[in-house]
């Protein structure tokens, strides 16, 4: 395969995991507000929350939101 169709391939399938769900979301829990994040987190069974590429995430940091979503 050619550089530019795996580039190709690498950007849809990106774009496809970084999509919202139901507007707010996606499926890695990435949040608009801090206030969705910490709902997440509370049915996740965490605590806290973080900032990645300028949104929130559950969980006081990545290995903790892993874990949890490991069990949901």
């Amino acid at each position: 395969m050619n550089k530019f169709i795996k580039a190709l391939i690498s950007g849809l399938v990106l774009a496809v995991v970084a999509a919202p769900v139901g507007g707010h979301a996606h499926p890695k829990g990435l949040y608009d507000s801090q206030e969705q994040a910490e709902q997440r987190a509370k049915e996740l069974g965490c605590e806290g929350t973080h900032r990645n590429s300028g949104k929130w995430k559950p969980c006081s940091n990545e290995a903790a939101l892993h874990q949890h979503l490991r069990h949901h």
